[in-house]
């Protein structure tokens, strides 16, 4: 008699009904997800988006099929930097403000982590993208 609340509460700790965000239609990598490329299905698959708003506005860093789960790992942030790309660099420290120009060799959006190359050193630094594009390097 005992086991009958048990398996009762761990059947109740689960969610009742669970959605998963899908593709209607293939949507390429590099392409910003639009409300009328996405639906919700019933199933719930681990590591899926379960919301279309997590899914609307973000990028696909891999090629998705319709009917398939948009996993998390599948999108992300748009970019604002292009490889190659002439960007602003700014660094700033202890009242200090030095801006120069330099290229990006990687391609991020707002809040990543890329490399970029200084026009003028030729030096390879760091920088993080601000949501403007320019680039805060350390």
């Amino acid at each position: 008699m005992r086991k009958f609340p048990l398996v009762m509460l761990a059947l109740l700790s689960q969610p009742a009904f669970a959605e998963t965000v899908v593709a209607t239609r293939t949507i390429r990598a590099l392409e910003v997800i639009e409300p009328n490329a996405i639906r919700l299905d019933p199933a719930r698959l681990e590591g899926a988006h379960s919301a279309l708003e997590e899914v609307v506005g973000m990028e696909a860093r891999i090629a998705i099929y319709p009917g398939r789960a948009i996993m998390k790992t599948a999108i992300g942030v748009p970019a604002l930097i292009d490889r190659n790309q002439v960007v602003e660099l700014i660094f700033e420290r202890a009242g200090l403000r030095i801006v120069t120009e330099g290229r990006s060799l990687d391609r991020g959006g707002a809040g990543d982590r890329i490399r970029v190359m200084n026009l003028s050193s030729r030096a390879t630094l760091f920088g993080k993208i601000t949501e403007t594009g320019t680039i805060i390097v350390n």
